[in-house]
């Protein structure tokens, strides 16, 4: 039987598990936001960044994934966080929390100067190892999330889908979303081959994704 393109990722073995769980047991602080290239911290270590249009859970699942239920904040206004978020771990790599894209509600020049911070931040930040685009699993991957892949394959950024909410999609639905983002995913060169699927609310698929970030050099 052929494997399917961009399986879902294997559970880790168990040394990579008690890695990732060590790297987010210690403390996750809040560092800076940036609004400006020339505001980023000194690039003394590696970093990962999520990216994800509005409302896909991204504060979730940080907060998820660090333990920290307050420690990335969602607005109730989508577009109106312009900064990039930076979070320190205990001895591993930066976090990097981009704004949420697609939102209606933002003015075009907020737009508009997000987009070139944006641009300027993937091509130019030569510690970020990976980004990890957070794809809605009721929704599958829309157009902006396509803009925002082509963007990470012109910088020659690796990224990693996560599906997030997977716990909000019915069993017989999943295939089908699955099948879509794979789809979609064959067309983008700097698509890392495999999906993690997550629900911050049940836990699911926490730990394998702390457990990669750990592992990523």
């Amino acid at each position: 039987m052929k494997p399917l393109p961009f399986p879902i990722v294997e559970q880790p073995d168990a040394a990579s598990l008690e890695r990732g769980r060590k790297l987010f047991a210690g403390e996750t602080d809040f560092l800076k936001g940036v609004v400006a290239m020339d505001g980023l911290p000194p690039a003394d270590r590696l970093e990962v960044c999520f990216a994800g249009r509005s409302n896909v859970g991204k504060s979730s699942l940080i907060n998820a994934l660090t333990g920290r239920k307050g420690l990335a904040r969602a607005s109730n206004t989508p577009g109106r966080t312009q900064e990039i978020n930076y979070f320190t771990t205990l001895g591993g790599p930066f976090l990097v929390d981009l704004p949420g894209y697609g939102y209606a509600e933002a003015p075009l020049p907020v737009v508009e100067k997000w987009q070139r911070l944006l641009k300027a931040y993937l091509s130019g930040r030569q510690t970020l190892r990976r980004a990890f685009v957070l794809i809605d699993a009721r929704h599958g991957v829309k157009a902006v999330d396509e803009e925002i892949m082509a963007l990470l394959d012109s910088a020659a950024v690796t990224f990693q889908v996560v599906l997030t909410k997977a716990d909000k999609v019915k069993a017989k639905d999943r295939d089908k979303v699955l099948n879509q983002v794979r789809a979609a995913l064959s067309n983008h060169p700097a698509a890392y081959p495999e999906l993690v699927v997550t629900s911050s609310e049940k836990g699911d698929g926490i730990a394998t994704l702390r457990a990669i970030i750990a592992g990523i050099e």
